[in-house]
């Protein structure tokens, strides 16, 4: 049996016809096939684009860019420009950024006049999904960011956790615990954005019932540089159940007493600044102020943020 010809292959790809192989003439009466022409797909194809004419997502979940960073690649750009196309989607007579924006970012900085781009057809959701994806294999997302965009996939396209998790490669649980993040007062929620805070910290943190403990067991954290043992020791403490203030009747049962507005507010200024569980019982300009302390170092922060000298 005769060898192919190694070049047949390659000549159909081509589209043209290997030298060594004759033509062959069809019958008269049969007319010659035309070749359909090459097909390009759009979704490989590299275009350049005005920069201006390319604008960032609002389903971006990634919200913080350090201008540090974003100067050290405009200046790689500059010698380099950009290697790797954003991805975007036609919106309008503009295109809308699906992956990219720290690049397109850098561009602008970098005064680029056109940029690289790839094309692709996708709605909100498939947006949404592929800018997560694309940060969470980059690990470009902090904890927050995270948390927000699988926040977008629920409550906006009515996901469920179940298929979000599915979708970006995670584990329910992952996406669980990260959603619970979002439940933290807005100042907690920024010191985890800024790593000032661990996830770690954070869930320990979600045991305490009120956003008042939470944002107080959190100042504590930071100010006394606590670990996540000791911020659950820290949690337990403030877990204890104060002491009930409580009105007795003439057959010697209690009632509960309802608190006054601006006691409350006090109590609550009380706690904050001084760091501390605080319980301030008041009543017809009578009453205790209660501040727990759970060691010697305490009382002494707790003594000199009285302005008391301990000498």
């Amino acid at each position: 049996m005769a060898k192919p010809a190694l070049g047949r292959g390659l000549g159909a790809l081509l589209g043209g016809t290997t030298p060594s192989a004759k033509p062959t003439l069809p019958p008269a009466s049969t007319p010659t096939p035309v070749a359909a022409p090459a097909v390009i797909d759009e979704r490989d194809r590299v275009q350049k684009v005005p920069l201006d004419r390319v604008q960032p997502c609002p389903f971006q979940p990634r919200k913080d860019f350090t201008p540090e960073s974003l100067q050290e690649l405009a200046d790689s750009i500059k010698e380099q420009g950009i290697i790797q196309p954003l991805i975007v989607r036609k919106k309008g007579d503009r295109f809308e950024l699906i992956a990219g924006e720290r690049r397109w970012r850098a561009a602008q900085l970098a005064s680029l006049k056109e940029v690289p781009i790839i094309l692709r057809e996708a709605d909100d959701r498939e947006v949404l999904e592929l800018a997560l994806i694309e940060n969470l294999q980059r690990e470009n997302l902090n904890p927050i960011e995270e948390a927000l965009g699988y926040s977008e996939l629920v409550s906006a396209f009515q996901m469920r956790q179940e298929d979000v998790a599915t979708k970006v490669g995670k584990s329910r649980a992952v996406v669980a615990n990260a959603l619970r993040l979002l439940k933290l007062p807005a100042d907690v929620q920024t010191f985890v954005r800024d790593n000032r805070l661990s996830v770690g910290h954070a869930k320990v943190i979600l045991g305490l019932p009120s956003a008042d403990e939470q944002k107080l067991a959190a100042e504590r954290i930071l100010k006394d540089g606590l670990n996540v043992r000791q911020t659950e020791e820290l949690v337990t403490r403030l877990q204890q159940p104060a002491v009930t203030v409580s009105a007795h009747t003439r057959n010697g049962s209690a009632t509960p007493v309802i608190r006054d507005v601006h006691v409350t507010n006090l109590e609550s200024k009380l706690r904050e600044r001084l760091g501390t569980k605080v319980q301030l019982r008041y009543r017809a300009g009578k009453g205790a102020l209660d501040i727990r302390f759970y060691s010697d170092d305490e009382l002494e922060r707790i003594v000199q943020l009285l302005g008391i000298s301990l000498e």
